[in-house]
């Protein structure tokens, strides 16, 4: 059983077919990532896997369980996490502090023992602090911890919204436009950092790219989509020769 699966997925707002009858599965452990040109239907996959739409048709299986039962605020829970083409952390929060919103989902203490911070509140501050350490190490972002958001470069924002994601300790981790904006020394830096996060922590990574240099350099396989609907399905370099691809991005030739 595949990890993520859509099986002939429709969205549709009004008169306009945002994604037209949609089919594939993402392999546990594997970098998948989804292409195509602006318009084309990729974060509108993610917005459905983190159910901020209902799909007009099919089905979406998440670790064998029917996601379209879940609501929103339930999904982190069984496993997904993701980033944001646009940045959204707390600006006024430090780097650690918003890490530590990322555990919110493990918490088992309730309000009161967290108010009186009675030993049990205490052992899984304790627990939260050290798992998030570990990815401000895993990250390199040693040097920007306590530092609020508001005054960090791009850049490391790029980063630390990867790093809120992690530290939910998902199966499945959603990169919408990880390269979006950054340098080319940082975009060599995230292609490294997503290899790791599959190999080293061994989280599956779905991610949406327009930067091909990384999809072929960190994927094991890719989707192609233009208008809402599937055109390739393969290997970087199959779904990069693929005539219809071509097409998508180069125009019919005369």
């Amino acid at each position: 059983m595949s990890l993520l699966e859509f099986e002939n997925v429709t969205l549709k707002f009004g008169g306009l077919t945002a994604v037209k009858d949609l089919s594939f599965a993402v392999e546990e452990g594997e970098v998948f990532a989804i292409v195509g040109p602006n318009g084309a239907g990729k974060s509108t996959v993610f917005n459905l896997i983190s159910r901020f739409y209902d799909p007009y048709a099919g089905t979406i299986q998440f670790d064998g369980h029917d996601l379209l039962k879940v609501k929103p605020s339930g999904v982190a829970a069984y496993g997904v996490a993701r980033t944001f083409q646009n940045i959204e952390l707390f600006e006024h929060a430090t780097v650690l502090q918003n890490l530590l919103v990322g555990r919110h989902r493990h918490r088992k203490t309730n309000v009161l023992s967290e108010i009186l911070f009675l030993p049990s509140a205490r052992r899984q501050e304790i627990a939260n602090r050290e798992k998030v350490e570990k990815i401000i190490d895993f990250l390199d972002l040693q040097a920007f911890r306590d530092k609020m958001i508001s005054g960090l470069p791009y850049g490391v924002r790029k980063v630390v919204e990867v790093a809120r994601a992690l530290a939910t300790d998902p199966k499945l981790l959603l990169l919408d436009e990880p390269a979006s904006g950054l340098s080319v020394e940082e975009t060599t830096d995230m292609r490294w950092w997503i290899d790791d996060i599959r190999r080293q922590m061994g989280i599956t990574v779905l991610m949406v790219e327009h930067d091909m240099g990384l999809v072929s350099g960190v994927s094991d396989r890719v989707l192609a989509m233009a208008d809402g609907a599937k055109l390739a399905l393969g290997t970087p370099a199959q779904v990069q020769s693929h005539p219809a691809v071509v097409e998508a991005y180069l125009g019919k030739a005369s």
